[in-house]
């Protein structure tokens, strides 16, 4: 007997998106506790990690969009450090790219699922280097947690003939090593200086039991991370699923086929949408989403930007590598959310020097009410400018919100005594 499908309208579609991304639940009214970073984990999953640091670093700002102004330290103490009250939460791994993942996922992602990703490509260096993987073992073992240019200077061979300066290695081959081998997992982080990267084995970061848990089957882990994408984006195509852990077609595709069999995901078809779509049964669908967000680009509601425009209507890209003189909207663009819809964009500049949160561009979407946009938007860019540590918030003249916007952070500095003084300027 066949099933019959459910059709579901677009806002449906976005406001299932929305909650299940921690959208749906107001922000705490006190200060962000470990008990509400744990919150966020359990709907986004993961954490990307970007070494840009024009704003702020990638991994802090979906916390924020979620929380509001939190202790930066409830993550790097659930990333990078340990201790009997406060256990690690987090170990950096390859998932979507290179992410903070909870540390009980580990085992999934080392099971075959990721065989065919990236680091196949470091194959032949390490092949034509045998000794060097367990050279940079054995230094890691005696030495971590080490960066990669500390493990090239601990392989230097003193005793070896070679030319005056030269290591026994090829600089470039050991940190190319080090990415292989954190890669496949034989290597992960133990801790980050000034967001460096130090390296250490898995057994001294990763709880024992995670480390003693079985190792499941390539089409297990497939099927535990597509449900787990289900989890994270409401309602989603095959396509998005296998996206936001990076699995391979064929495998996403027999996972979504035996997880709907199992009745552990149901198709649904979204109007407007060409592809079939799923979500897990009983996925919460709101009447309404309110509040309000700044994204940064590597958010998770946002980063697949097909799914960003067909779910939003919002085309968006990021403009680090376009030449400025083509760039339509700025460097590091932000979107901005406002109850259930993104309304706007603004390209963001911690300028740390001089204090400020800078906003050299801020652009309306068609048709939103503007001056409510402007409200909403400049008192999140002054929450932000406060979280970072800022003075204020200094609106540029690019885009068509920038007047506007320029106006409202004024306005709000003047009627707001208590906050810090927010300085405003023409041009950026």
């Amino acid at each position: 007997m066949t099933s019959t499908v459910e059709t579901i309208g677009p806002a449906a579609a976005r406001r299932a998106a929305l909650a299940a991304q921690g959208f749906a639940h107001p922000r705490p009214s006190g200060p962000p506790t470990r008990r509400h970073l744990l919150r966020v984990l359990g709907r986004v999953r993961l954490l990307q990690l970007d070494s840009v640091n024009v704003a702020v670093r990638a991994h802090y700002m979906p916390v924020f969009s979620r929380l509001g102004p939190y202790d930066r330290a409830l993550v790097d103490d659930a990333a990078w450090s340990h201790s009997a009250r406060k256990p690690r939460l987090l170990v950096e791994a390859w998932a979507h790219e290179a992410s903070l993942v909870p540390v009980e996922e580990w085992p999934l992602l080392w099971s075959g699922a990721f065989r065919d990703r990236w680091w196949r490509t470091y194959q032949p260096l390490v092949d034509r280097h045998p000794g060097l993987v367990d050279d940079i073992l054995a230094a890691v073992k005696e030495l971590g947690p080490i960066s990669a240019g500390a493990i090239e200077k601990a392989l230097e061979a003193p005793t070896r003939p070679r030319p005056p300066g030269a290591s026994w290695w090829e600089r470039s081959d050991v940190k190319r090593v080090c990415e292989y081998l954190f890669g496949i997992g034989s290597l992960t982080t133990g801790t980050r200086r000034h967001f460096e990267r130090l390296y250490d084995l898995p057994e001294r970061v990763l709880p024992p039991e995670v480390l003693a848990a079985p190792a499941p089957s390539a089409e297990e882990a497939s099927r535990t991370l597509v449900l787990g994408s289900a989890v994270a984006l409401g309602v989603a195509t095959e396509p998005e699923l296998r996206d936001y852990y990076r699995l391979a077609p064929k495998r996403s595709q027999v996972a979504v086929a035996e997880l709907v069999d199992a009745g552990r995901l149901e198709q649904v078809q979204v109007r407007g949408w060409e592809r079939p779509a799923y979500r897990v049964p009983g996925a919460r669908v709101p009447r309404r989403i309110t509040g309000r967000a700044l994204l940064c680009p590597f958010d998770p509601l946002v980063w697949e930007r097909a799914r960003t425009e067909r779910v939003f209507g919002f085309h968006y890209r990021i403009e680090i590598y376009v030449p400025e003189p083509k760039r339509r909207y700025g460097y590091y663009v932000f979107p901005f959310l406002l109850d259930g819809e993104l309304v706007a964009r603004v390209d963001l500049k911690a300028d740390r020097v001089a204090g400020v949160l800078r906003v050299p561009g801020a652009f309306a979407e068609e048709g939103v009410d503007v001056p409510r946009v402007v409200a909403e938007l400049a008192a999140e860019l002054q929450a932000m400018a406060d979280w970072l540590g800022l003075d204020g918030v200094e609106v540029g003249e690019r885009g068509d919100l920038a007047a506007p916007l320029l106006r409202e952070v004024r306005a709000q500095s003047r009627s707001v005594a208590s906050l810090p003084a927010v300085s405003v300027s023409a041009g950026v």
